[in-house]
C-alpha cells in the first residue's frame, strides 16, 4: 500500500523556455554507424554525449566497444540552408583515456566554453542527432539534450548524469548512483541494485518515479509545490536542515531548503526527489 508523504508547500519561481515556430519546407536524412573503441577495455569506462535536437537511446550489452547509431536530420527553410547547416554542424567523435566523447557542434556553441550557448538567432535550419547506442554494461554516463527528445537508458551499470530540459528521461534495470534532472517531462527510473551513493532526480513539469529493490535504506530529501508524494515503503520523518544564514543589502537572512525529509529502513545515502508540477513516487520493485 502506497503511504503518502506529506510536503510543505512552497513557492517557487521559474523561467519559461519559449521556442519559436519554424516554416522548414525542405528535408534530408542520413544514417551514421561506427563502432568506437576503448583504449583499455579492462579499466573504467565512460561515455560521453552531448546533445542539442534529438532524442539518446543507450542500451547495454556484453561487447567492449561502442556500437554507434545516428538518424541525422536536417530540415531547413530552401536547399541553401541544406547546405548551410551541413558547413556549421557537425558530430565530433572523440576519444581521450578510456572517455569517448560524442559532441554535436555548431555556431551556437561558445568555441571557449562547451557548456554555454551563443545569443539565440534564427539559422533557417535546424539539425537533429538521435543516438541509438549499445555500451558496455558496466560504463558511466554522462548524457545530455535539450530540445525534442527523450532519454532512455537500458541495462547499464554505473555512475550516471543525464540532463535533458523540453523532454522525458527513463533509465530501465540500471545500477549506480547519479542525477537524471530535466524542466518538461517525466522522470523514470527503475533500479535492480540500490544505490550506494547519494542521487538527485528532478523535473519542474512532470513527475518522479524511481523504484528500489525491497532492501531499500536511505535518506530522502522531497519536494513538491503542485503535487503529492507517496512511498511504497514505511518510512519515518527526519528533521529538517537548519536555516543557512546570510546577509543581504544589511540585512539578516534566513534561507531553508524546503524539503521534506523523511527516513527509509537504517538510512544511508541521500536522494533528492524534486518538482514543482508533479507527483512523487518512491515505489517498491514487484
Amino acid at each position: 500500500m502506497k503511504r503518502k508523504i506529506f510536503i510543505l508547500l512552497i513557492f517557487i519561481t521559474t523561467g519559461t523556455i519559449l521556442l519559436a515556430a519554424r516554416n522548414f519546407r525542405v528535408e534530408e536524412k542520413e544514417e551514421i554507424r561506427k563502432t568506437v573503441n576503448f583504449q583499455d577495455p579492462s579499466k573504467p569506462k565512460e561515455l560521453v554525449v552531448d546533445n542539442v535536437f534529438g532524442s539518446i537511446d543507450v542500451r547495454g550489452y556484453d561487447g567492449q566497444s561502442v556500437e554507434l547509431l545516428v538518424q541525422k536530420t536536417i530540415r531547413a527553410k530552401n536547399q541553401e540552408k541544406i547546405q548551410k547547416a551541413k558547413e556549421e554542424v557537425h558530430l565530433e567523435i572523440t576519444t581521450e583515456g578510456n572517455t569517448i566523447d560524442l559532441y554535436v557542434d555548431g555556431p551556437f556553441r561558445c568555441s571557449n566554453d562547451r557548456s554555454r550557448w551563443r545569443s539565440w538567432r534564427d539559422p533557417g535550419y535546424e539539425v537533429h542527432y538521435d543516438f541509438t547506442l549499445k555500451v558496455p554494461r558496466q560504463t558511466s554516463l554522462y548524457l545530455k539534450t535539450v530540445n525534442k527528445g527523450k532519454i532512455i537508458v537500458q541495462n547499464v551499470k554505473g555512475e550516471f548524469a543525464v540532463r535533458n530540459v523540453n523532454g522525458e528521461i527513463e533509465m530501465v534495470r540500471v545500477a549506480g548512483s547519479g542525477e537524471a534532472h530535466t524542466v518538461n517531462g517525466k522522470v523514470k527510473v527503475l533500479f535492480i541494485q540500490n544505490p550506494r551513493s547519494d542521487c538527485s532526480f528532478r523535473t519542474i513539469n512532470g513527475n518522479i518515479e524511481v523504484t528500489f529493490l525491497e532492501d531499500l535504506s536511505a535518506y530522502f530529501r522531497l519536494k513538491t509545490f503542485n503535487g503529492d508524494a507517496y512511498s511504497d515503503f514505511p518510512f519515518s520523518y527526519t528533521p529538517s536542515k537548519p536555516a543557512v544564514q546570510g546577509r543581504k543589502e544589511g540585512k539578516y537572512v534566513y534561507k531553508s531548503d524546503r524539503f521534506t525529509g523523511v527516513r527509509i529502513g537504517k538510512g544511508g545515502p541521500e536522494i533528492k526527489m524534486d518538482t514543482l508540477n508533479g507527483d512523487i513516487f518512491i515505489a517498491k520493485k514487484k
